[in-house]
């Protein structure tokens, strides 16, 4: 891609956030509330006259840890529309791990919610010379004090484009930049599809967090178009069951883990009578929990496939597909669409695999670049190019929409002076289809660390999602013949293992 092309969709990005800035009437409902465009105005224009009070110049790259609330969804479009380059940042995580991320960050400002600006992450502002903008309901206004600023900080080689941290498709978590081309690009989708569709429609529901993947792709197909949104802070049944008895919108989606919640919640058919299919993705769906909810429902699931390293979905199962091949393809996350490609790759010997046989999953997302993406992800290519998932190479725990790598929660745990070994694994759970749990051996064998103490020690270095739900002791970890963790036999001992209190 060149400069000039990408010049261009950065140009188109600012234009289309400044001309959402522009309108009028209603734009956002939280809690039963309507934001009115003129008071997203009011952020976007707080953002940016406490940016440019602070010393930060239009070109400096900035942090952003939005939550899921009017005031976040308003600061995405001056962050945009200055053409900055937007380190995302989790919000739900301890005061002291968000500091030690800013500590981390090459960055001139922290834009985030008022109440998360704890004293820890106003002293680590503090030192690195980062200024805080503080998110308010009616505005914008810097907080804190700096020391030596950043706002000169040079990004001459930083092209605009949002960093997302990645979900670990492909290793580790990590930032990963996410171009203007690519979020226009989802904007020209929306627009597309808009193009098509005939009558009233609901307004969208957006209940993914705005700090990842799937957040940004709700966004940019949503609110960014100048649609009017139903913001929820987070998915909870009660608020999605609502929604679709007062719109009753056509089609219906969730975190994967919505589907047995939704079950569990005995919610009456009829409530849902409008949805012909729910839409699902991030995370396996259980086939047994699948196969209630049509059952119960009479609403097919459609599964997708995307990663942050993809730029979003790059497979879909559709009702059209559905019809055309019948309902064995129902288990699958569908086919390519938008010239993907995918191919599967034999972990024995690294041969092209063919039709059925599982190995490793690797991607061409054209939004992303011409090369192949190798994914830590298992899965197989029918005859008929249909893709089904069958876990993950790396044993990564998949917690809802969110995947864990053991051996970082491993890392943060072996660092305290209480822990000798520890292995972490995931644990069968319903609705969230995994959740780690931790087989630890301590120093000493008479006086175990208390699980609360470990917990919270996670919880400080950690987003909570990664925080152990189960815990157990042990004076060794079980081993192979090989000497390596016997995952499996850890898996079968916290089977039975008690709950973390703070889950």
């Amino acid at each position: 891609m060149t400069m000039a092309r990408t010049a261009t969709y950065t140009e188109d990005l600012a234009a289309l956030c400044r001309h959402t800035l522009a309108q009028d009437g209603p734009a956002v409902r939280f809690e039963g509330q309507w934001t009115s465009k003129a008071q997203i105005r009011a952020v976007a224009s707080g953002v940016e006259a406490a940016l440019d009070a602070a010393g930060v110049p239009p070109g400096a790259p900035v942090a952003f840890a939005p939550r899921n609330s009017p005031a976040s969804l308003a600061a995405f479009l001056p962050l945009l529309a200055q053409q900055r380059r937007v380190r995302m940042l989790y919000p739900f995580q301890s005061p002291e791990a968000l500091a030690a991320r800013m500590a981390e960050c090459d960055v001139a400002a922290l834009v985030m919610e008022r109440h998360d600006f704890a004293p820890a992450v106003l002293r680590a502002l503090s030192t690195a010379g980062i200024a805080g903008i503080a998110l308010d309901p009616g505005g914008a206004a810097m907080v804190g004090t700096r020391g030596q600023a950043r706002s000169a900080l040079s990004c001459v080689a930083s092209a605009p484009a949002l960093e997302i941290l990645t979900s670990g498709t492909t290793g580790p978590p990590k930032p990963f930049a996410i171009g203007y081309d690519v979020v226009l690009g989802y904007v020209r989708q929306a627009e597309a599809l808009a193009g098509t569709r005939t009558g009233p429609t609901a307004p969208p529901l957006l209940c993914f967090p705005l700090s990842n993947i799937s957040g940004l792709y709700s966004l940019a197909m949503s609110f960014l178009c100048g649609e009017r949104v139903i913001l929820l802070e987070r998915f909870s049944v009660a608020a999605w069951r609502d929604y679709v008895a007062e719109f009753r919108p056509p089609a219906g989606g969730g975190p994967p883990a919505a589907l047995a919640m939704i079950l569990e919640a005995q919610i009456p058919r009829e409530d849902l009578a409008s949805l012909r299919s729910f839409s699902t993705g991030a995370a396996p769906v259980d086939p047994a929990v699948r196969a209630r909810f049509e059952s119960t429902y009479g609403i097919p699931v459609l599964q997708t496939y995307g990663a942050t390293e993809f730029g979003g979905p790059v497979t879909a199962l559709s009702l059209d597909l559905l019809r055309t091949y019948g309902a064995d393809k129902a288990a699958s996350v569908g086919r390519p669409f938008g010239r993907a490609e995918i191919r599967i790759r034999r972990e024995e010997d690294g041969a092209l695999a063919a039709a059925g046989e599982v190995g490793r999953v690797e991607v061409i997302s054209p939004r992303m670049g011409p090369e192949w993406i190798v994914t830590s992800d298992l899965g197989s290519l029918d005859a008929d190019g249909f893709l089904t998932l069958f876990g993950r190479a790396d044993g990564a725990i998949q917690r809802g929409g969110f995947k864990i790598v053991p051996e970082r929660v491993e890392q943060v745990l072996l660092a305290h002076p209480e822990v000798a070994e520890v292995a972490v694994v995931g644990v069968p759970e319903p609705r969230l289809h995994e959740v780690p749990g931790a087989l630890v051996v301590p120093r000493d064998p008479d006086r175990p660390p208390e699980a609360r103490v470990l917990n919270a020690h996670v919880r400080a270095h950690l987003p909570a999602t990664h925080v152990p739900v189960h815990w157990r002791f042990a004076g060794a970890l079980p081993r192979t013949v090989s000497f390596k963790t016997d995952r499996g036999a850890v898996r079968a001992l916290l089977a039975g293992a008690a709950v973390s209190p703070d889950r």
